[in-house]
């Protein structure tokens, strides 16, 4: 099993840091020097967990990431490996997913370039395995949730039934923070349903193809993560916040 970290997004709200870096290289250290960054925290949860090697789709400012990919891979000590997004500033993270299709057949811990998030995440993930569970996602059911949220519904013994923005927030059973176990097995099936998925609008997400594979009988499954701190970093008021958690970490 290896990590894999989506990355090629752009971050316009995140301007002026994102003029010139991806969303993943958004400095959230306290004095905001670019020390620290999203991108270094999910690595180091990475090598907490005895990952030895990860992937990075890039896209948007990518250079900045291969400019910093030495200096990662010995300060993690974990092996990198760059995937180019040719379309990410035009087409949504199903697309991008898909780039990284060769890298699901080895199994993965996938993080979302934006997501701040303790190494307790990975940990619970790791510790849902087995009993043939193929894909699992870290859920938040904790949280009070809004309209902006990635919001799933589970149901008992049939893990996910629906999972999508566009959800009253109280038939919702949490949200999904952008973590996933996605075990060996599921990378071919994912594949298809994630090109299914941007072949029929590529304005969709990664998590729409998740509830295409759910419509085609496809279980996936959920691991609650508890009541921990993390931020999905959209904005200015999330980068603030998201400063404050980092340095706890």
């Amino acid at each position: 099993m290896i990590g894999l970290v989506l990355a090629a997004g752009a971050g316009r709200r995140l301007r002026p840091y994102t003029d010139t870096l991806p969303k993943a290289l958004v400095p959230v250290d306290p004095a905001g020097d670019g020390s620290l960054t999203v991108l270094d925290l999910t690595l180091k949860n990475f090598a907490e967990v005895g990952l030895t090697e990860a992937a990075i789709v890039v896209g948007y400012r990518k250079e900045a990431v291969y400019a910093r990919k030495e200096q990662l891979e010995a300060k993690y000590g974990l092996k990198l490996t760059l995937i180019d997004n040719d379309k990410a500033e035009e087409w949504n993270n199903a697309y991008s997913l898909w780039c990284a299709r060769d890298v699901l057949e080895h199994g993965v811990i996938l993080a979302n370039g934006d997501t701040v998030h303790p190494v307790s995440v990975e940990k619970t993930l790791l510790a849902a395995r087995g009993d043939g569970r193929k894909i699992i996602l870290a859920l938040d059911t904790v949280k009070n949730l809004a309209d902006e949220e990635m919001k799933v519904v589970t149901a008992e013994g049939k893990g996910v039934r629906k999972i999508t923005k566009l959800m009253d927030p109280a038939d919702a059973t949490g949200e999904y923070i952008g973590v996933t176990l996605i075990e060996a097995e599921a990378a071919a099936e994912l594949a298809d349903a994630l090109k299914a998925t941007f072949e029929r609008d590529p304005d969709l997400y990664y998590e729409d193809g998740y509830q295409e594979l759910v419509n085609r009988g496809f279980t996936v499954d959920v691991a609650p993560i508890g009541d921990v701190k993390w931020v999905e970093i959209d904005n200015h008021d999330d980068l603030a916040k998201g400063r404050d958690i980092a340095c706890q970490y």
